[in-house]
């Protein structure tokens, strides 16, 4: 079943395979309840003898809602009541359920029609059956509440009294169902708390940390301090010879960081043990190829890079020479930012029991499907023999889309067969451990004309690559704004070596380019005495659409101008200058993920920090906020998250190879006394909805700093915010 359709045949053999007892595990107890066995009539729903309905959830939950939001969409268009409804996580399976990554803020737009679709059809099958029941049209029949009347004759029969006749019909043609009109929606569109929400609140078990089975042993699992070094020997005999502890295995990586490199193993009843037992553990590791790495020598590198020849063009267009040549002003800077960890609250763990030649996985996973694929090269078994359970994922951000520990739990449950394993990582190897979010450079030209308006735009990009290529997530789009509103535009890139791993992080690229492009444009916006809103403005000119690449909706030029204007008109834009001394506003938009947001920061400096009051979000996601409550969560969360990377003094360094910081005393998160108002609206038109995991994030940065300046005349080019940047 493709991911973004779903077919008349991916929902007939979803329906057929969710019979074969794939869909849900049956052993939960309310699939248990004492009034009967329920009727699978879907891949996404059964239903119980007393009407209730149950709704499997496809995608993992990281905080973000889809284990909400998706079994909202599908009891929309199925038409039963939200009080009917109760949400069971499906296990991870593309065969049955279609793309079950949670990244990018793929899910709302990926899932807005067919996850309505899968509703809409089990609809249809029940209306079919009550037709055929009574002899009628089934177009002359009415839904609600989970029964199908008849207005004519007055009769009604409740959706489990036609479930077992509806299953066996066969699935209608998706192309055929007529979807509800939003005026009539009863669900999509109202505030629903988190299914988990009560849970987690009476601190109930539900993440991966949280997994026990009986009899299981857990496992720590001892790296190289530097990426990429290898085993060479250890005191093995002598730890394994220590109270509790049942093995010390070792493992061995494929090379790459996502098949989680070399390693010593140590299993017992107790984690605590586990662990205690790593003190006495000696590993001779190979770091020869690895040590000579560091933030110094990085720094010095791009310093030398940005005076030379950029190793290749993202995009050139005009003559960006003569452009430059004839600009009656030219704009300089230069920016910098760190590497940067997710340092999710859950450290990275996994369960994973090996038994008969397959392999059960229980993992809080963001891309299962990745992980599957992994572990089958891993173990050398085929995919079908990998079984992968969801749990609640205790923070995402992009850090499990990777599956490193899915492969070292994996490659450690296959040594003890027929014995689960849990694997747990401490605190200070999930922030050593990383898939980091890479460091950059820019050298950064504008020139302008004698009006005062943009004409030429320069960027010298530095980051990491390799064989001519940007590592994960250290990649710039051509598309990249103001490329496309400006005729002279050149975006080329540089790249340096690095032992470390890179990955997303929550607005992978933007969360550093926004701020790089928007701070940068605020500088120009003053060399041609404008404000940024109204630079940005101006550059958008008439309405257009510019193509972002394949398979990515053109970006709307009409949207951008509707956020912009609606977050100044929140702000108060126009009255900034009436602040008191040490006060600033200051404004950024940016275009990510399919979102459009622009944000206002009001910061004040007190005692040479600055503090900020309030920000102020303005968002397009398109026609419909599906769950409001949550939308609004997103944003204020992505905003509190964006807010810390710049002033709570995050930043990776690395010394001979590794990784200095170890926890959050080193890389720290914004504290909650630290948390400004924040003032979320949507700015709805007519597109399709998109995701609000990610696209609120980035223009909080640029604003932020934009406001300092503006408080302070002093302007941030490189992050974090230090209090000596302000003296």
């Amino acid at each position: 079943m493709s991911a973004a359709t779903l077919s008349r045949r991916g929902f007939i053999s979803a329906s057929l395979l969710a019979g074969g007892g794939l869909l849900f595990d049956l052993n939960l107890a309310v699939a248990q309840a004492a009034d009967g066995t329920p009727v699978i009539l879907t891949a996404f729903i059964r239903i119980l003898p007393d009407n209730r309905v149950i709704i499997g959830a496809k995608n993992a939950e990281i905080g973000q809602g889809a284990k909400t939001m998706l079994p909202m969409m599908i009891a929309e268009e199925l038409d039963v009541d939200w009080s009917q409804v109760t949400i069971e996580q499906t296990h991870a399976d593309a065969k049955i359920f279609g793309g079950q990554s949670a990244g990018g803020s793929r899910t709302t737009p990926r899932e807005w029609l067919p996850t309505r679709q899968a509703g809409a059809a089990a609809r249809a099958m029940l209306v079919a059956a009550a037709a055929q029941g009574w002899g009628v049209a089934p177009d002359t029949l009415r839904t609600g509440g989970g029964k199908v009347t008849d207005p004519a004759s007055g009769k009604s029969a409740t959706y489990a009294s036609l479930a077992a006749a509806a299953a066996k019909l066969p699935a209608p043609d998706p192309a055929t169902l007529k979807l509800k009109d939003p005026a009539a929606f009863r669900i999509i569109g109202q505030s629903v708390g988190g299914v988990d929400t009560p849970a987690i609140v009476a601190g109930k078990p539900l993440f991966g940390i949280d997994f026990t089975l009986p009899d299981m042993l857990c496992a720590v699992l001892e790296t190289c301090p530097a990426h990429g070094g290898t085993f060479k020997s250890a005191n093995l005999d002598e730890v394994k010879a220590l109270p509790g502890i049942a093995h010390v295995l070792t493992i061995k990586g494929d090379g790459t960081p996502e098949s989680g490199h070399d390693g010593v193993a140590i299993l017992s009843k107790s984690w605590w043990s586990a662990n205690q037992a790593r003190e006495t553990l000696k590993v001779d590791w190979d770091m020869s190829a690895v040590s000579g790495f560091s933030t110094e020598s990085y720094a010095a590198q791009a310093a030398e890079r940005r005076k030379g020849k950029a190793d290749g063009d993202i995009v050139r267009t005009g003559d960006i020479a003569t452009a430059f040549a004839a600009a009656a002003k030219t704009v300089t800077a230069d920016y910098a930012y760190p590497f940067l960890a997710h340092g999710t609250l859950e450290p990275q763990n996994c369960t994973a029991l090996f038994k008969d030649g397959a392999i059960e996985i229980w993992a809080p996973t963001q891309n299962p499907e990745s992980g599957r694929a992994l572990v089958a090269k891993a173990l050398n078994l085929p995919p079908e023999k990998i079984r992968i359970n969801f749990t609640r994922i205790g923070g995402g951000f992009g850090r499990r889309l990777m599956n490193d520990y899915m492969v070292q739990a994996a490659v450690i449950a296959a040594q003890v067969p027929g014995v689960p394993v849990k694997l747990l990582w401490t605190r200070q190897q999930d922030i050593q451990r990383d898939f980091y979010r890479p460091a950059g450079w820019h050298g950064l030209r504008a020139g302008l004309d004698k009006g005062g308006n943009l004409t030429a735009f320069h960027d010298h990009f530095i980051t990491f690559g390799k064989d001519g290529k940007p590592l994960r997530s250290a990649e710039m789009p051509a598309s990249e704004l103001p490329a496309g509103l400006i005729d002279h535009v050149l975006l080329e890139q540089s790249f340096l070596a690095t032992n470390m791993p890179t990955g997303w992080l929550r607005a992978p690229g933007s969360n550093a380019l926004a701020f790089v492009t928007q701070a940068f444009l605020d500088e120009v916006a003053q060399a041609a005495g404008k404000d940024l809103p109204t630079l940005m403005l101006d550059l958008l000119g008439d309405p257009k659409e510019l193509p972002r690449g394949p398979n990515a909706p053109p970006f709307v030029t009409v949207r951008a101008k509707g956020v912009i204007e609606k977050a100044v008109a929140m702000s108060g834009w126009a009255n900034r200058k009436a602040l008191p001394k040490g006060t600033g506003k200051g404004f950024a938009f940016y275009y990510s993920h399919m979102g459009y947001f622009a944000e206002v920061v009001e910061v004040a400096i007190v005692d040479g920090s600055p503090r900020v009051k309030t920000v102020w979000v303005a968002g397009d996601v398109g026609s419909q906020i599906i769950n409001p409550i949550n939308a609004l969560h997103q944003a204020q969360g992505s905003v509190i998250e964006g807010l810390g990377q710049a002033l709570a003094g995050q930043q990776i360094t690395q010394v001979g190879g590794a990784v200095e910081q170890a926890n959050y005393d080193t890389h720290p998160y914004l504290r909650i006394n630290d948390a400004p108002q924040i003032i979320v609206e949507f700015v709805k038109t007519a597109y399709p909805p998109t995701g609000l995991g990610e696209p609120a994030l980035p223009p909080v940065i640029p604003a932020l700093v934009n406001a300092i300046h503006a408080a302070t005349g002093k302007r941030i080019r490189t992050l974090p915010i230090t209090a000596d940047m302000l003296a």
